[in-house]
């Protein structure tokens, strides 16, 4: 398999390097993550970009579907703050995908020109208080009256609720002893009466802070139902489908970014940092400790572009998505401890980066699927045991 870079390629990670450069400075993403705000002047200058139409065919006023050049954007950003990183994927993923994938006609010409432009932002509602990885379970419930639709219930960690445009919500649409056969998605506006936000308080990922979501009583229009009157009581096959691929993907390419980053301080710091007359990088154990940390990484990112290209052409790759997001997000967890051991007690001040890439590192391996459950898949899909 060739797993060079194509032209375009190459040349989209020179566009995003040299953005980050001049609108996502050090000092700035940190200021992200104290206050955990969402730039949103950064997002829409990256929007400007057109990156938001690389899930979207063009028809629809996107730059053609490139599952790759997305995780490459992801990466790009995720290496100086995931409080942009994460909204482009709420944007391009989270909206853009699953319009595409699940959305009716109508909502694919009203939504995918917007989500394009950077218009729009979906925010997952999908875990509850009492749900994690078992979406089949949950409660939150979706009501039919007349041409509006009733729900209540509660989401947990539902990220970006606050600046979304609309909360994808998993909601209980019939007896709940048909577990996957009685599931629907529905468009909430977060704004919408008897929707109630309240931030969780986290240690990382900021700026895309996660919330509590209660809904109680709120009604919206039968037409917010994704995919149409004929998708309803069909959200496990939405939930199931190819997107679900590529979410794991995603998580798995901000692990990439951040380890990057994580990588160049510690190298940079390494060639700085004397100890005892000499740069520390002279000592064997910091030269082997970096030339692992390289190692990983270049096997974490060539795991991710392979999926991403057998996502590209239509494969199915549930098996090498859950490896991929399995071994990229434990790498780049070992690999981000591992710059903060170079740095010493300076890996452990806000005043160093790698603070914050500690942080953020140790979300990865627990959401878009945790690593016992990626475990458990590919156990499963293998036909191991059986």
């Amino acid at each position: 398999m060739n797993f060079a870079e194509p032209d375009h390629i190459r040349m989209l990670r020179d566009t995003m390097r040299k953005f980050v450069d001049a609108h996502m400075s050090r000092s700035e993403a940190a200021r992200w993550d104290q206050d955990d705000v969402f730039p949103r002047d950064v997002f829409d200058e990256l929007a400007a970009l057109g990156v938001m139409g690389l899930t979207i065919p063009e028809e629809y006023g996107g730059a053609g579907r490139d599952i790759t050049a997305t995780m490459i954007v992801i990466e790009e950003l995720s290496r100086r703050s995931l409080a942009v990183s994460v909204p482009y994927i709420m944007a391009a993923c989270y909206a853009g995908m699953n319009i595409l994938e699940c959305g009716s006609e109508t909502q694919k010409s009203e939504l995918l020109p917007l989500i394009a432009a950077g218009k729009m932002l979906f925010a997952y509602g999908w875990t509850e208080p009492d749900v994690g990885a078992d979406l089949a379970s949950v409660r939150t419930t979706a009501v039919r009256d007349g041409d509006m639709l009733v729900v209540n219930g509660h989401k947990r960690f539902c990220s970006g609720s606050e600046f979304c445009d609309y909360i994808y919500t998993l909601v209980r649409s019939g007896p709940a002893d048909q577990r996957y056969g009685n599931l629907s998605f529905v468009l909430i506006p977060p704004h919408t009466p008897g929707v109630a936000i309240s931030r969780i308080g986290s240690m990382g990922m900021k700026g895309a802070a996660t919330t509590d979501v209660s809904f109680t009583d709120v009604r919206v229009p039968f037409s917010n139902l994704v995919g149409g009157p004929d998708a309803w009581n069909r959200g496990w096959q939405m939930l199931t489908g190819a997107g679900l691929d590529v979410e794991k993907l995603e998580v798995a390419a901000m692990g990439v970014g951040i380890a990057s980053a994580a990588v160049d301080d510690a190298w940079n710091y390494a060639n700085e940092r004397k100890q005892f007359g000499k740069a520390i990088s002279q000592y064997q154990a910091i030269r082997h400790k970096l030339a692992d940390m390289h190692t990983r990484l270049m096997a974490a990112r060539l795991m991710m572009y392979n999926a991403s290209a057998m996502a590209d052409r239509g494969e199915r790759c549930g098996i090498e998505t859950s490896m991929t997001k399995l071994f990229v997000t434990e790498a780049a967890k070992s690999i981000v401890l591992d710059s903060q051991e170079i740095l010493g007690a300076y890996g452990y001040v806000k005043d160093f980066d790698v603070e914050r890439y500690v942080r953020d590192v140790l979300l990865l391996p627990i959401i878009g699927g945790s690593s016992a459950v990626q475990r458990n898949n590919i156990a499963n899909w293998m036909g191991l045991g059986r």
